[in-house]
């Protein structure tokens, strides 16, 4: 252990962090869009080379240009979308939050809604969302999207519960994965998807799972804990450490067996992270009302993963 060492960007608490060139980088963030009121959902394009991501009260999608730096609105409305990510196909996957729903964009520009039911409820506010190599699509719904009037619509709940849910490639099936959430967020398959991780910001835990070949979800246990903060998003490097999104915590950063090894220093709330780029090594942080970035020597998982 190396103690609590910071400079400038990163702090590093354990010399795994330093070993794993996590602090390898630049030295600063960029700031590349400053003009949101809540910014979420980053997802990098790397057949356009952009950044697409959420502007979840003032209902609309951006897109930034890496090319030439300018930002303009992909869509709005944009049903209050939160997460976002990408099929096997290349699709836009969107949990739109204010629409309590799951819905892909097809190639022509169409929009299918995957799941906004289950058992004949409605969802509550879908939040985030993950595709596995088979085409299921896992995601998570809380009930964030329907307190207020500020991320989407405020509404009762039909469910009563926050769940994590399978929509099944095949059949279209949207059944409960897991269960016993206070707030399920962030959701992460490990890069070989043996396993699921999903962040519970209320509960400031990140739940780790089993995954099975036939689905199904086992081994449920906390992986990590933030009583301080809690979690938004995660994802995972290829040296399987996982990346979190601590809210005003920064960026924390965890070796595979769940130690905090270190984190980033980032101004405001610290929402949602993903990598990106021609090298898939710049990280993309949102938080509060801005984008930034930094070109970083880890890399994340690989884009596209082969089914089995």
């Amino acid at each position: 252990m190396s103690g609590t060492i910071k400079h400038g960007l990163y702090q590093v608490l354990d010399d795994r962090f330093r070993t794993g060139k996590c602090a390898n980088g630049d030295l600063r963030l960029e700031l590349l869009y400053d003009g949101c009121r809540w910014a979420e959902g980053p997802l990098y394009l790397p057949a356009w080379r952009q950044l697409l991501f959420s502007d979840i009260p003032n209902d609309r999608l951006l897109r930034w240009d890496e090319t030439t730096g300018a930002v303009s609105v992909f869509r709005s409305p944009a049903g209050h979308s939160n997460g976002n990510t990408l099929d096997r196909e290349g699709r836009l996957i969107s949990c739109e939050q204010g629409n309590r729903r799951v819905t892909r964009t097809e190639h022509d520009g169409r929009i299918t809604v995957l799941a906004d039911r289950y058992r004949g409820l409605r969802l509550n506010s879908p939040n985030d969302a993950v595709v596995h190599s088979d085409g299921s699509i896992w995601f998570t719904d809380p009930d964030f999207g329907i307190t207020s009037d500020y991320e989407g619509h405020r509404a009762d709940p039909e469910i009563g519960a926050c769940h994590v849910y399978r929509i099944d490639p095949a059949s279209g099936e949207v059944r409960v994965a897991a269960d016993g959430f206070a707030g399920p967020n962030g959701i992460v398959l490990s890069p070989d998807e043996s396993r699921l991780y999903v962040a519970d910001s209320r509960a400031r835990v990140i739940r780790a799972f089993d995954l099975r070949p036939d689905g199904t979800l086992t081994g449920d246990r906390v992986f990590a804990a933030a009583p301080d903060s809690g979690f938004d998003n995660i994802r995972f490097d290829d040296g399987g450490r996982l990346w979190a999104a601590a809210f005003a915590d920064g960026v924390h950063c965890y070796d595979p067996d769940g130690t905090l090894i270190g984190r980033l220093l980032v101004p405001g709330e610290v929402s949602n992270l993903a990598f990106g780029g021609p090298k898939n090594n710049r990280l993309f942080i949102t938080a509060g009302t801005s984008v930034y970035s930094l070109v970083m020597a880890v890399t994340g998982t690989p884009r596209v993963r082969t089914a089995p």
